[in-house]
């Protein structure tokens, strides 16, 4: 009897623990489980060993052995991925793809129709296509589109209730009345206006004056303007403001304005109703001229006190820093509210110009990362001109 038979007959909590550390340690000589896999579990190590093994090699080099590597057929990519989602949950799946394109350089296969189709998509994986679109033959196009607009429309479920919600309550408070219907008292609001009036011996408060929220109107009351680096590093925030930018260009209250950059400045708010096109109109890559970009924006504010310019970008400057400063004291000084957000992700803390960061902070424009869960807040705060909840 094996000792691994051994400690699974008599302790089967023990062999459980040999088990999962042999599918940590990846088998081989120095493991030291004496565990062999059978069945799904050498399904799913051999899946591991493809991606994680560390060797070089394109296939298993013998039974309990990693070695890395998909080959270098379309066949073989998709075989892995479609074992992957065999043995794995979804969010682990986009993680492995993450790491297989990164590590194995699997960029050009996803060019390939079939192997568009095999995989899950994701933010990530939206991010790559965008990068390979210029490279990107006709005959994958549409597929490609197929994708991106699968998680478009899947982030557009997520967030534009709570967006629009959020947003909306934001412009009604911002056009408070005088004599509101009953429906529409701001509660909070008329009582402390009216501490005055207090009545000890009725203990209540005689509202001679009513505080309250103005209904949105049908004209617009507010202009956003979405200013976004498409650097490669910025490919998730590409996306998700995207996507927060066709939500918030279907509320009639608010005008919005996206425009992307790298060292040229392309305005895409004429697409703003397809946000799948408006990140097929994006070229992810090249130089950064931050200051060129804000030069734009700046031309188009009309209505200063009613304006919100969001600014997502690293702040790798590659134009005239000291023009770029000078244009958002500029603005701020004519009461544009200038928001700037180092990344809208998920994907925790970004790198980012430090330096740059300060001296927008000096200017009382503080940059800061932000999650898409966060932004409708963000932005909530921005259009009532109040403090912004910075994580």
């Amino acid at each position: 009897m094996s000792r691994t038979e051994d400690h699974a007959g008599a302790h089967p909590a023990g062999g459980e623990r040999l088990r999962r550390w042999r599918m940590v340690l990846g088998g081989g000589e120095g493991d030291g489980t004496g565990c062999v896999l059978g069945g799904r579990d050498a399904a799913m190590d051999a899946a591991l060993g493809a991606l994680y093994g560390g060797g070089t090699g394109t296939g298993r080099k013998g039974a309990g052995e990693r070695s890395a590597g998909l080959g270098g057929s379309a066949p073989n990519v998709a075989r892995w991925l479609g074992d992957i989602r065999t043995y794995f949950p979804g969010s682990v799946v986009q993680v492995m793809q993450r790491d297989a394109i990164e590590r194995l350089g699997l960029s050009a296969l996803l060019l390939e129709p079939e192997m568009l189709e095999a995989v899950e998509p994701d933010v990530h994986l939206v991010g790559t296509l965008l990068s390979l679109n210029k490279a990107m033959p006709e005959t994958t196009k549409e597929t490609a589109r197929a994708v991106v607009r699968k998680v478009v429309e899947q982030l557009e479920k997520k967030l534009a209730a709570r967006t629009r919600a959020t947003l909306t309550g934001a412009l009604d408070r911002s056009a408070r009345i005088s004599r509101p219907r009953h429906h529409d008292i701001d509660w909070d609001r008329t009582i402390r206006a009216n501490l005055k009036n207090y009545l000890p011996e009725y203990r209540t408060v005689v509202p001679e004056r009513l505080v309250g929220y103005g209904r949105a109107a049908q004209s617009v009351k507010k202009e956003v303007i979405l200013c976004i680096d498409q650097s490669g590093s910025m490919a998730a925030s590409v996306v998700y403001a995207s996507v927060f930018g066709a939500v918030l260009a279907s509320m009639r209250s608010i005008a919005t304005r996206l425009v992307v950059f790298d060292t040229a400045v392309v305005d895409l708010t004429d697409q703003l109703d397809d946000p799948v096109d408006v990140l097929f109109g994006t070229q992810l890559g090249g130089g950064t001229d931050i200051n060129r970009a804000l030069a734009y924006c700046q031309s188009k504010i009309t209505r200063p006190a009613d304006t919100v310019v969001v600014l997502i970008s690293d702040l790798y400057e590659g134009g005239i820093r000291n023009e770029m400063l000078k244009r958002v004291a500029a603005m701020k000084a004519a009461g544009v509210e200038f928001v700037t957000l180092l990344a809208l992700s998920d994907e925790g803390a970004p790198a980012y110009d430090h330096e740059h960061a300060a001296a927008l902070a000096a200017l009382g424009a503080p940059a800061f990362a932000c999650t898409p869960d966060l932004f409708p807040d963000v932005m909530a705060a921005a259009l009532e001109k109040r403090p912004l909840p910075m994580p």
